[in-house]
């Protein structure tokens, strides 16, 4: 079976901690205690999750410990990623985003800060504006074609000590003159770098990423790597004249360019349950020239625009309008939509960290530091991933066997509560068919025309199993006089 499905069987713990980077084993020890813990758990409060003082007191001390980093406590994590992905025959998507973990705390200084809002006005009708106090991560998860989620490869953790926007930067500064490495965009070209020496097959990969990634110099690191991206486009970049171009016209543009090839054919994506949109589809290679202020450092690029514009568009929501940019082959619709398609997935990225935010409520922490709250963000994303990893692998391949996915004592479990019924439910063992009794048990329906069950209902269910786990442990050691 390809490893895209050989990540949850016996020990799914101990192979996300095998190779931890943490200086000792009582703290790889600790950190399985705490995985196993916790995904028990899914979205309680570290005391919760713990069960006792003593515990509690030891999970903490692990936060607080200063040879704990993230990287090291994701080590073990980004290792069984490779693997995975190593095992898998499909081409490997990285998907990268970031997003923000605001919490409410007295003393904000202590974590930092993400961004600033305006909150409002106040009586007088001055301006309302807060400051946020949060931390920030930049995550990059590997997925298949069809949408499995295999792991992390990298992931950037950090907060601000003082925020200004980038419209006040820039009546000091031209951004384009500053290097990018004195940037905080920088992350994605060091999220791309641990990911290829991590899967250590940059011809599989594919970078995808939203309009925060349209930068030159990630378009030249992909190039020097010997990897792909495929990128939505915000900045219309100066590109070398046409051969056939009138000298008059002077500096040439991306989309001026992109605007003028033919569309080449249409193409019907789903919408939502029972809805679908057409689009019409073009693409188009020009030879992309870097920022006026970089030309010096940096070469022009032959890259692949491709556009998709809906067709008749509702009026209740924006138009689709897609022009992305890739340095992957793209000769015919066909292999234009296979890109557009690619570049759908990458709202599993969104969805991943939504189950961090709403699944194991990750912006509920009481830690009052960002180093704790660092390790702590970290060990959640691996919860988070495993849920998101059971839900996707069922619809994935549903015919797979349990084993390859649950644990035996989830297994043993369900099989427990399936024979205490009047009506067995588990006519077919498959991984699909235990999955949805997962579901089940945290509110899915089950209905003929029900949709396949989602990360919700999978992470409350996840939570009821090992409650009921723990109660049918407690009854078999009662002993009887």
């Amino acid at each position: 079976m390809s490893g895209d499905m050989e990540a949850g069987g016996v020990g799914w713990h101990e192979a996300e901690v095998a190779s931890a980077g943490l200086p000792d084993k009582r703290l790889a020890r600790r950190l399985q205690r705490l995985l196993d813990q916790m995904s028990a758990s899914p979205g309680q409060p570290v005391p919760a999750a713990c069960g006792d003082w003593a515990a509690t007191k030891a999970a903490y001390r692990f936060f607080d410990n200063p040879r704990v980093t993230e990287h090291g406590v994701l080590a073990g994590h980004f290792a069984a990623t490779a693997m995975r992905c190593a095992a898998s025959e499909e081409p490997i998507l990285i998907l990268q985003d970031t997003t923000e973990f605001i919490y409410n705390r007295a003393r904000p200084g202590k974590i930092g800060f993400t961004k600033t809002i305006n909150a409002g006005h106040y009586k007088a009708g001055q301006p309302n504006v807060v400051t946020l106090c949060g931390m920030l991560m930049h995550s990059s998860l590997a997925v298949t074609v069809k949408g499995t989620p295999l792991g992390l490869t990298a992931a950037k953790f950090w907060t601000r000590t003082k925020f200004k926007g980038t419209l006040a930067l820039k009546r000091h500064v031209n951004p384009t003159r500053v290097p990018i490495e004195e940037k905080e965009s920088y992350r994605w070209l060091e999220n791309l770098r641990q990911s290829m020496a991590l899967v250590g097959a940059p011809e599989r990969c594919v970078h995808v990423a939203d309009r925060e990634s349209d930068i030159y110099e990630l378009f030249c690191l992909a190039q020097d790597l010997g990897t792909r991206f495929l990128v939505r486009v915000q900045t219309n970049r100066l590109a070398a004249a046409p051969a056939d171009a009138e000298p008059e016209h002077g500096a040439h543009r991306v989309f001026a360019q992109l605007a003028a090839a033919p569309w080449t054919g249409r193409h019907c994506v789903r919408i939502g349950q029972d809805e679908t949109a057409c689009v019409h589809v073009k693409f188009a290679a020009i030879e992309t020239l870097p920022p006026v202020g970089k030309q010096k450092r940096y070469s022009p690029q032959l890259l692949t625009y491709i556009q998709a514009l809906a067709i008749d568009p509702p009026a209740d929501r924006p138009p689709i309008d897609w022009k992305l940019v890739t340095n992957l082959p793209v000769g015919d619709l066909a292999a234009a939509v296979e890109k557009l398609e690619w570049y759908a997935l990458r709202w599993k990225a969104e969805v991943f960290h939504k189950v961090m935010k709403s699944g194991c409520r990750a912006e509920e922490s009481r830690l009052e530091t960002a180093e704790r709250l660092a390790k702590f963000l970290a060990l959640i994303a691996v919860i988070s991933w495993r849920i998101f990893f059971l839900t996707m692998s069922a619809r994935a391949k549903p015919e797979a066997e349990p084993e390859t996915v649950l644990t035996p004592a989830e297994i043993a479990t369900l099989e427990s509560i399936d024979a205490a019924r009047a009506k067995p439910r588990i006519l077919r063992r498959t991984f699909a068919t235990y999955l949805i009794q997962i579901a089940m048990l945290g509110g899915y329906l089950a209905r003929n025309h029900d949709p396949p069950p989602g990360n919700v209902v999978v992470w409350r269910g996840l939570s009821r199993l090992n409650d009921i786990a723990l109660g049918i442990a407690i009854g078999t050691r009662r002993k009887c006089g």
